[in-house]
């Protein structure tokens, strides 16, 4: 049943979520370390399905193992199975015309109260999830599960009031042109990533906000943390039905899911092999649809760092640091491959940066002095040590780090490569883990260090410039336009800010959407133009055809 809308609202002025330090004796790091306490005497929790807001339990069950303690697990989730996957795609259909037409207002009320669930009521137990589960310290999980996930709601209010009052500025003497955007003909699929729990939530939750059923597949890795997401969003009031709930195989979950004719839309982010593969499986089944399918999706890169030697040592070392460890290089956006000048790298730089990184301590997020923590699971720990293995093989010097323990844990010790071979396989793949590959160039050949970036790398998601010349700074930029899709000017190549930087590349890193503003959102809506007439005509001849 349609509810009238009886006002035109204006949604209340939103701002970044506050981040709070963790510092020892603050209150918020007692509070999480009691969430942490209590999370792991209840370990493992139990997952279901949710379909049409009830709990499923299919008995098929798969563990989320602890990264940083393999031998015990987070959580035991049932995995959605044929008959799940088509009970959620029939119930998020059936849940579409009354979402889709709920007042604007019912559907940001919802998103603002989720907002505030997160960064208040339930932003510790998520916060100890993300920790737990994705090896996360204290300040990378707070700027990922608290942080950014209120961000994500709270500036996707704002923005789709703005998308909203997109309408024609012109109309012809006794009409009233408009547009509204309608909700995609069918459910959207989300395919959420391990790294961020904030992902998660936005994958999902974008798509709804602007009227869009959903089917939610989330990461193995990252099952408790968005299955707690899912809860926070049920609380604030999506209806049941709305967005689907349904860990499980992804090759089955998302193979039904995009074999169905309602099949609208693809919210991804992973891999760039597994996003090519389903833009050619949704490509194979565009005679099934009602529609073209959209497809959004960010995948990976290989972002780099360019120092020119006007660039400062201690900031530039200390964003590089930060850029290629942080969260034990598991992010999209993380630093990979670092280009410095000889000038720069025999006078300071290399010693600062060793030195710097020597200090770093790995181990158990618990332990709050730990810089990091584990990489995210076995298969995650064997790619980048064989990556390690590869670069020594092929004649780099491993400066610092390249060592590894498994015992107890997936963990990698921070490691620096220095090349003479800018196209080697450190600097060309993607590893994903907290290993970083210098190459030192001649001072001369800045130019042609740029271009040389521009060339080695089919990627194009962040990177960033040091540099204290402004003309450096410039010719950088230009030489390297489509390279990055987020570049920075003596800043980290990480931590794009919802309402700041709007995140995302091009290249084979994915469609650059622009999570995190406006953009987003219009790839979840179709326009229709509504055009109406207040005066009628009396003759249907042209001025032009009489006499």
């Amino acid at each position: 049943m349609s509810v009238p809308q009886l006002a035109s609202f204006k949604v209340p002025e939103v701002a970044n979520e506050p981040m709070k330090s963790y510092a020892p004796g603050a209150p918020e790091r007692k509070a999480l370390e009691q969430a942490l306490a209590d999370l792991q005497k209840e370990l493992p929790v139990e997952v279901p399905c949710v379909v049409n807001g009830k709990p499923v339990r299919t008995g098929k069950l798969a563990k989320q193992t602890l990264p940083g303690d393999h031998a015990k697990h987070l959580c035991t989730y049932h995995e959605a199975d044929q008959a799940t996957v088509a009970a959620a795609i029939d119930g998020a259909l059936a849940a579409k015309a009354q979402w889709e037409s709920l007042p604007w207002n019912d559907r940001a009320a919802i998103f603002l109260k989720a907002a505030d669930l997160v960064s208040g009521k339930y932003r510790y137990k998520l916060l100890a999830a993300t920790m737990l589960g994705q090896g996360k310290n204290a300040w990378q999980a707070e700027i990922d599960a608290a942080a950014e996930m209120a961000d994500f709601f709270r500036f996707g209010v704002k923005y789709v009031e703005e998308l909203y009052s997109q309408q024609p500025p012109k109309n012809s003497s006794g009409s009233w042109n408009r547009v509204e955007y309608r909700a995609l003909e069918g459910f959207v699929l989300a395919v959420s990533p391990f790294n961020f729990t904030a992902i998660g939530g936005n994958l999902s939750g974008a798509p709804a906000l602007v009227g869009n059923v959903v089917v939610w597949k989330p990461s193995p890795m990252a099952t408790y943390a968005n299955y707690i997401t899912h809860q926070i969003l049920t609380e604030a009031g999506v209806p049941p039905g709305v967005i689907q709930f349904v860990p499980g195989p992804a090759e089955e979950v998302v193979g039904q899911c995009i074999d169905n004719p309602s099949f609208a839309g693809l919210h991804f982010t992973g891999s760039t092999f597994v996003f090519k593969k389903l833009w050619k499986d949704i490509a194979q089944n565009l005679d099934k649809y009602k529609g073209y399918p959209r497809i959004v999706g960010e995948t990976g890169g290989k972002n780099f760092h360019l120092v020119h030697s006007s660039a400062e040592i201690k900031n530039t070392v200390v964003q590089t640091i930060r850029g290629a460890f942080e969260y034990q290089g598991q992010k999209c956006s993380a630093l990979s491959r670092l280009y410095v000048p000889t000038s720069l790298w025999e006078n300071g730089f290399k010693d600062t940066l060793l030195a710097e990184t020597a200090k770093i301590k790995v181990g158990p997020v618990t332990d709050f002095q730990n810089y990091l923590g584990p990489v995210i699971g076995r298969p995650a720990f064997d790619k980048i040590t064989s990556y390690i293995q590869k670069a020594k093989d092929a004649g780099g010097e491993i400066l610092i780090g390249g060592s590894a323990d498994d015992s107890t844990g997936f963990f990698v010790q921070p490691t620096i490569i220095q090349t003479k071979d800018p196209k080697s396989v450190t600097m060309t793949e993607e590893i994903f883990g907290p290993v970083l590959t210098v190459y030192v160039y001649p001072d001369a050949e800045y130019e042609a260090t740029a271009a040389l970036i521009d060339s080695t790398s089919p990627y194009g998601l962040t990177g960033a410039i040091f540099a204290t010349d402004r003309s450096a700074l410039l010719l950088a930029t230009n030489k390297l336009r489509n390279a990055a899709g987020n570049m920075y000017y003596n800043e980290k190549c990480t931590g794009a800010v919802v309402g700041q930087q709007p995140f995302g590349g091009g290249r084979a890193s994915g469609t650059n959407d622009k999570a995190g503003s406006v953009s987003i959102f219009y790839r979840f809506v179709s326009a229709r133009s509504i055009k109406e007439n207040f005066v009628g005509l009396e003759e249907y001849l042209y001025p032009s055809n009489f006499v």
